[in-house]
């Protein structure tokens, strides 16, 4: 991945582990989990548990950990298929449901839906039926696929992100870990460009789920009658809020560059040629 290349083996390591844990925490924690950003480090780096915190919110943060760590491997492939999905379904999940409509590791068999709040008044909103799923994730497949091949600049990348997102949200393919799902793999055309993950703030997780909501209102959810994505001033404030976020690990980029600038200058200094 470029935003590694000039970096030392140490800083690389600290990086990809600094990214890794503010993603598992921010992602994990706008589904409800009550870890902090250091008891998120510490149980990833030392494998010990929190006193007081529940069981299940520690094996929610391993298991997002786990998932990162095959996103970088999925960032070799050259194309991402249904069981690469399904894999990370299986790490993303860490309670299994003996269910046959709460499959791990498959798509949903049974429709789901939420509740949203949009101009102060709620309603519900029902995602893409389970019968339409394995075809609508082909074309997601599709879409996913070709921007991770063209993809190459920052503003396609972004663009990318965005439709993949939300998209992935309105099929909400999988009986749960959708949003954490979504999180990770709309991130691939990202990490193939060379630049690091968009990482949604917890801090913005009203800003984050309005936007959502705000868009499903306005567009529906994908259907095999019309196109997974639609343009318009819902898609373009999604999009804006994404770039506002990625300043999350771009700064982390930017810190750990800083500390090898430093580095290399002092060398210089003490080895005068």
């Amino acid at each position: 991945m470029k935003f590694l290349e000039g970096l030392s083996d140490d800083i690389k390591k600290n990086l990809l582990e600094q990214l890794r844990v503010s993603w598992t925490h921010t992602s994990t924690a706008i589904e409800g989990n009550t870890l902090t950003l250091g008891e998120t480090a510490f149980v990833l780096s030392e494998g010990l548990t929190i006193g007081g915190k529940p069981l299940k919110d520690h094996r929610e943060v391993e298991s997002h950990a786990r998932a990162v760590d095959v996103l970088y491997n999925l960032v070799r492939k050259d194309e991402i298929t249904a069981d690469d999905l399904f894999d990370l379904h299986r790490l993303v999940i860490s309670e299994h449901v003996l269910d046959f409509y709460k499959p791990v590791g498959a798509w949903k068999r049974e429709n789901n839906s939420t509740n949203i709040t949009v101009g102060g008044r709620q309603t519900m909103v029902e995602y893409s039926n389970h019968w339409e799923v394995p075809k609508l994730m082909e074309c997601w497949l599709d879409m996913l696929n070709t921007a991770n091949q063209s993809s190459k600049e920052r503003p396609d990348v972004l663009n990318a992100y965005a439709k993949l997102h939300l998209s992935f949200v309105g099929i909400h393919p999988f009986w749960d870990g959708n949003g954490r799902i979504a999180r990770l793999v709309s991130n691939l055309p990202c990490l193939k460009a060379g630049f690091p993950p968009i990482i949604i703030a917890k801090e913005k997780r009203y800003d984050y789920i309005t936007a959502l909501a705000e868009y499903q209102s306005a567009h529906g959810v994908p259907s095999l009658k019309k196109e997974l994505v639609q343009e318009g001033p819902h898609l373009n404030k999604f999009r804006t809020f994404c770039e506002l976020n990625w300043q999350i690990s771009m700064e982390l980029v930017e810190q750990a560059h800083t500390l090898q600038r430093n580095r290399d200058r002092n060398a210089r200094n003490a080895f005068p040629s």
